[in-house]
């Protein structure tokens, strides 16, 4: 009875032992799932802005239509990227085209001062506030949830159990260079 005792409480340790590592797992996982989720609420926010800021700006600058059309083009790119790589990579170019947007709009002092341009440009500067916030938030559930199937023995189970490694919604490198400002 001695030995059958000893290899029930193994047994029931083990069974302990994979309950709890699971359910940390799922835990990890719809936290990892919750940040994206709020990263694609602040997306679409930012796509929900950009044709009234491209249309604010197209009746001042009706001539600079190369840089109305790599914005759209962008939001659609934006929109349509499946993988979170993908989804990255399209954000940050439309971040630039962004950029070209708000340049464009330098040289335009009427388009400035109107207050529809001026709320929807503070709209979109909040929205990408937001979006950095959300970026953060999820770049470190992710570190979590990468650490927590990565470590032994949760890696052991993880693998069993098909919990994979997610990636990070990260700049691309040209957003980590730095600005050269020239007087």
């Amino acid at each position: 009875m001695g030995i059958g005792l000893i290899l029930i409480i193994v047994l029931v340790i083990v069974a302990l032992w994979a309950m709890i590592t699971y359910n940390g797992l799922i835990t990890l996982k719809n936290r990892v799932d919750e940040a994206w989720s709020d990263i694609d609420v602040q997306l679409k926010r930012r796509y929900d802005l950009i044709p009234n800021l491209i249309n604010t700006v197209k009746g001042y600058a009706a001539h600079e239509k190369d840089v109305f059309e790599k914005v759209t083009q962008a939001r659609t790119m934006a929109m349509n990227a499946g993988t979170t790589e993908e989804k990255a990579g399209a954000e940050n170019m439309l971040s630039g085209a962004l950029k070209s947007l708000f340049a464009v709009s330098e040289a335009y002092p009427d388009l400035k001062a109107n207050q529809n341009f001026l709320e929807l440009q503070r709209e979109l500067t909040d929205t990408e506030d937001k979006i950095q916030a959300s970026r953060r938030f999820y770049n470190g559930n992710v570190r979590d949830y990468n650490i927590k199937i990565e470590v032994f023995p949760t890696n052991i189970f993880a693998g069993m159990m098909n919990f994979a490694k997610r990636e990070f919604f990260e700049a691309v490198e040209s957003e980590k260079e730095v600005v050269k400002v020239e007087f």
